[in-house]
């Protein structure tokens, strides 16, 4: 059953405008007033997707979201609006001009694509994500630009499409699926659709797909907004410059990281490993995006630097260089792991605003700060990690 179709209604819009920006705590009293005037069903509807709406700005502004319809899953696992800006403007530098979204959930990424100008048939087989998608393309004014069809997506034909973007569900019933084959559908079905397509395919993966999973003739992209790591996507055709070539490391020829804001890309260029190297001035703290595309080599090239360990993925140099890719960091210390010694050590400099970083550490930040009971004016940034495979406590600043 479509249970958004009450929401579609006139009356049910009207309710979705008077339950806007409803606090959590004043749910219950409005919803005794409305139920006056309106059927339960209806309130208590208007009232989750309101809650919805107000979860979604984080991804879709509060603009957008305002106006959109969501399901729980679809808030969930829907494309954050400026990555899927970003892929778009990409997808249409490639000369694509309409493409086949499969698994198009609520509509994010064609919504996308179709402010970018290009026509999209959207299809997902789950009835009310359908009609959330459908839903969202009128409310945005975008229907005469994205088709939505209720189907399984392994019965269209994508044929009249120039490009095919498939981004298969990740999620089951006991939550976040890791093997690939148990995507919805299986990643190597989605790889096969993505082959077939006329100029370019995009597969949204998750960000911890391992190197080998990705096929020869793909490339592959990790892409962080704000310092986080939102997704992969692997890239097909030679309009997205992949081939069936790779590096002697055995990585994909067409790795590279995304960052956003901006766009910053760094691309791969079959860079050995750093050198392992002493602790210099300055830490370098290479951006979620760069480790999963394994492209430290590539930002310690940026920055002339080295790394503390060759297991963990912190750079060093002597001399502060500014790079979109890694966040800087000028190190005063440099001790043994000692929570005494760091407990003392953060008294004396009157340290009350403590951030705890780690890599290579089993010891939780949390259970340090509980421990050294930072007090104090001054704040200051500990790494635990390992440095020339010593477990090692590095204290400093960001720059």
């Amino acid at each position: 059953m479509n249970d958004l179709a009450p929401l579609l209604t006139p009356e049910g819009r009207a309710l979705l405008d008077e339950v806007r920006g409803t606090a959590p705590a004043d749910e219950l009293a409005v919803a005794t007033r409305l139920r006056r005037e309106h059927p339960a069903e209806l309130v208590s509807a208007a009232l989750g997707q309101a809650r919805l709406r107000q979860r979604a700005e984080a991804k879709f502004g509060a603009e957008d979201a305002g106006r959109m319809f969501f399901t729980p899953n679809g808030v969930e696992q829907s494309t954050r609006a400026s990555v899927a800006a970003y892929r778009a403007e990409r997808l249409k530098s490639m000369g694509v001009t309409s493409l086949a979204d499969l698994c198009c959930g609520i509509g994010g990424d064609a919504i996308a694509l179709a402010r970018a100008g290009i026509r999209v048939l959207a299809v997902d087989r789950d009835p009310v994500t359908a009609a959330a998608a459908r839903a969202n393309a009128g409310a945005l004014g975008l229907g005469d630009l994205i088709e939505v069809r209720e189907a399984d997506v392994t019965e269209v034909d994508t044929a009249g499409y120039d490009a095919v973007f498939v981004d298969p569900a990740r999620r089951g019933g006991r939550g976040r699926v890791f093997d690939p084959e148990a995507y919805s559908p299986p990643l190597s079905w989605a790889v096969g659709a993505a082959r077939e397509a006329s100029l370019v395919a995009a597969l949204k993966v998750a960000p911890g797909i391992p190197h080998e999973a990705v096929p020869d003739d793909a490339g592959a992209e990790w892409i962080s907004d704000g310092g986080d790591v939102k997704e992969a996507v692997l890239w097909f055709g030679t309009a997205a410059g992949t081939g069936p070539v790779r590096t002697t490391s055995g990585r994909a020829a067409s790795v590279r990281a995304t960052l956003l804001p901006g766009p910053r890309t760094l691309l791969s260029r079959g860079l050995p490993d750093p050198r392992v190297r002493p602790v210099g001035r300055y830490l370098y703290e290479p951006d979620g995006a760069v480790i999963r595309a394994h492209l430290v080599a590539e930002a310690a090239e940026e920055v002339d630097g080295g790394l503390i360990d060759p297991t963990i993925a912190y750079v060093t140099s002597d001399a502060l260089h500014d790079s979109p890719y890694a966040t800087a960091y000028e190190i005063s210390d440099q001790l043994p792991f000692n929570i005494k010694k760091l407990k003392a050590l953060l008294r004396e400099r009157e340290v009350g605003i403590l951030t705890v970083k780690k890599r290579g550490s089993a010891v939780e930040p949390e259970e340090l700060r509980k421990k050294v009971k930072p007090v104090g004016r001054n704040s200051a940034t500990v790494f635990l990690t390992r440095v020339a495979g010593a477990p090692t406590m590095l204290i400093g600043r960001p720059v």
